[in-house]
């Protein structure tokens, strides 16, 4: 083999070209740097490769006779106290591409122990990438946040060698669903590759969530064999059907954990240029996963936004959730909306034209930032959830509350003169109950984490409509599939942004666990031999009425004055009788919003009527008049999902009623 050259220390990780291989790697602490390749067997070290040159932080070499396919890793010399350890194999960071799953093992824990055979192996990637997908389409949304894993682990419509896969998710089986459904955009749970926590693998368990990163630019090979072509292949399949892809990405910390985790990458690395310490020494843990990435310095910013760089250009998506984007807004004084990452994003070329979603709050000091984050960043409203879930709990005094969610959030989002999409109206997600567990469950029953019940949340606003966990009664079981689709009914006509949770539309149970991270089979698989088909056909009809009134999805704020010459109000405040709304009525437990947007060139005037009744009998219901020449007709009833398009007299026992004038 030829010589090392002294190669370039741009750009970051390892690139191909004809005569070898660039390699530059980010270790500013470290005395030496070696480049270790390995034999198809992925363990026998075949020669280590000190890099030759080094410009500021970044060490860097030209390996010839190498290229695309070959395996390799990294080892790092320096000071012990900064947690260099040559023995130990590491990950680069800026790897697109791991040969097997990441699996805990003792050699990545105990020093000086060659950790070589339990590690990956990065794979030189092929040069160039395809050119960017165009940006986001306009208009408007509704996102179902899916596991790639769970959503096709079980589908009997997919060959059973591809289940579980990227792969799957591309399959038309897995696309018909979501494209009955109709929702616009997946958000998908984290697909980089991740490793377990180690209190995992002796309770014979393992992070199916996989929301503990290790390699951000590489897929896993649990959920991608095939390698980025495969997320591509997906991606573009959904595209084909009118669906976005949103990925889910965690950039708070790293799968390294605490000062006992094992040492895989940064931490070997460059462990003080990554992380945050706190006063004592030890890693700050705002994102409470053990580390906390200092994402306003230079070298975690960069990976960071190479990582969503490269999923653009790679993969062709559409956009990001942030996970515990407090987190990535931090400096060492706390949460700064003007953060280096987050200036980044809303300058980046590329990265500006993305959809992107934030978690607002991690649980560091004053870690609840909901509404601070940039104006067209959509922002997981908990708000929302939680007022939704009380009033169909029967909590009393949340009429108020509930129309200011309805109406898009104006309290949190007003202020900044931001859109009504920019709530990311949720009742449920991956972390609690299912809808299905929500009106099920008074108490969550996680003992199958290994934890003694004492991992989720204990407050889920929740109840269980009579009886406790699984029932036969009739009666019970009647209420609980009404409260399930009024709760639908509910998220899909409130103005913002909505977000279904995977299985929710068919009746998918968790058995009561609140907390499924670690439940990598049927808990957390969605059952499609036993799905609920008459909700599914109801949610559909939902999200189609949604898409197709302007008057459900406008962003606009709401002012309660007249838009046009009509002098009809963007909203109208009633009781069911038809009177206008008493907010003083501490015992009212029913809701009357009419929405109306005027017309805009093509588009006509749109007016829909969305009435709430949490009471427990009927009310007697007025609609307004209608406008001339129309009609007020049924969008859905929850408690008659298959009845006709007349209003009914009443309103029946906690149910949800949509009407929409039409021409008569």
């Amino acid at each position: 083999m030829a010589e090392l050259g002294e190669g370039a220390p741009e750009p970051l990780g390892i690139s191909a070209d004809a005569a070898g291989v660039n390699v530059a790697v980010v270790a500013p602490d470290a005395t030496a740097i070696e480049f270790c390749l390995f034999d198809a067997t992925r363990d026998v070290q075949l020669a280590c490769h000190r890099l030759p040159a080094r410009s500021g932080d970044v060490w860097h070499g030209h390996v010839p006779g190498i290229g695309p396919g070959a395996r390799y890793g990294l080892r790092a010399h320096g000071p012990a106290e900064q947690r260099f350890d040559p023995s130990k194999l590491l990950l680069d960071p800026w790897a697109q591409r791991i040969d097997r799953p990441f699996l805990l093992h003792a050699s990545q824990f105990a020093r000086g122990v060659d950790s070589a055979p339990a590690m990956p192996k990065a794979v030189v990637p092929v040069p160039g990438l395809p050119a960017p997908p165009p940006p986001a389409s306009p208009g408007p949304r509704v996102i179902y946040e899916l596991h790639v894993r769970g959503f096709t682990r079980l589908h009997p419509g997919i060959p059973e060698g591809m289940r579980g896969t990227f792969a799957a998710l591309g399959h038309p089986a897995a696309v018909a669903h979501l494209r009955a459904l109709g929702v616009t955009h997946v958000e998908l749970m984290p697909v980089a590759a991740g490793i377990d926590e180690r209190h995992l693998p002796p309770l014979g368990l393992n992070n199916h969530w996989n929301y503990n990163p290790v390699g951000f630019l590489a897929p896993d090979p649990r959920l991608v064999p095939g390698g980025m072509e495969e997320v591509r292949a997906a991606v573009a399949a959904l595209r084909a059907a009118g669906i976005g892809v949103i990925l889910d990405v965690v950039y708070n910390h790293s799968g390294e954990g605490d000062e006992h985790g094992p040492t895989l990458s940064l931490r070997g690395l460059a462990d003080r240029a990554f992380h945050r310490f706190a006063g004592d020494g030890r890693y700050a843990n705002d994102a409470g996963c053990g580390n906390t990435l200092a994402l306003d310095r230079p070298w975690p910013l960069r990976l960071a936004m190479d990582a969503m760089r490269h999923w653009v250009l790679a993969a062709g998506v559409e956009g990001f959730r942030l996970d515990l984007a407090t987190t990535l807004g931090r400096r060492d004084g706390g949460f700064d909306p003007h953060a280096p990452l987050l200036a980044a994003m809303r300058q980046d070329p590329l990265l500006r034209e993305r959809i992107v979603i934030a978690e607002p709050w991690d649980i560091g000091w004053g870690g609840y930032q909901l509404g601070a984050f940039p104006p067209d960043w959509a922002e997981w409203n908990d708000r929302f959830r939680d007022t939704v879930r009380r009033f169909w709990r029967g909590d009393a005094g949340q009429v108020p509350d509930l129309a200011t969610r309805l109406a898009g959030s104006a309290d949190v989002f007003g202020p900044a003169r931001r859109q009504a999409s920019d709530s990311l109206n949720y009742v449920t997600s991956h972390d609690g109950f299912t809808l299905a567990d929500l009106v099920a469950f008074t108490a969550k029953r996680n003992h199958g984490n290994g934890e003694h019940g004492h991992d989720g949340h204990n407050e889920n606003h929740s109840w269980n409509c009579g009886v406790e966990g699984p029932t036969d009664h009739p009666a019970v079981l009647a209420r609980r599939a009404g409260d399930v689709r009024a709760l639908l009914a509910t998220l899909l006509a409130s103005r913002g942004t909505p977000m279904l949770s995977m299985g929710d539309e068919c009746g998918r149970t968790q058995g009561g666990n609140n907390n499924a991270y670690a439940q990598d089979n049927p808990v957390s698989w969605l059952d499609w031999a036993g799905m609920d088909h008459a909700l599914l056909d109801f949610a559909a009809r939902l999200v189609r009425a949604r898409l197709a009134h302007p008057a459900l999805h406008a962003v606009a704020p709401l002012t309660g004055a007249a838009q046009d010459e009509s002098g009809l109000p963007d909203v109208a405040w009633l009781r069911p009788d038809g009177a206008a709304m008493d907010w003083g009525d501490a015992g009212a437990r029913s809701l009357v919003a009419v929405f109306h947007v005027p017309a805009r060139g093509n588009r006509p005037a749109d007016r829909v009527l969305v009435a709430l009744h949490g009471g427990a009998e009927a009310a007697g219901f007025t609609p307004p008049a209608p406008r001339p020449g129309f009609a007020w007709r049924v969008l859905a009833d929850s408690a008659d999902p298959a009845g006709g398009e007349a209003p009914p007299p009443a309103l029946a026992p906690r149910s949800a009623l949509l009407l929409a004038e039409f021409p008569a």
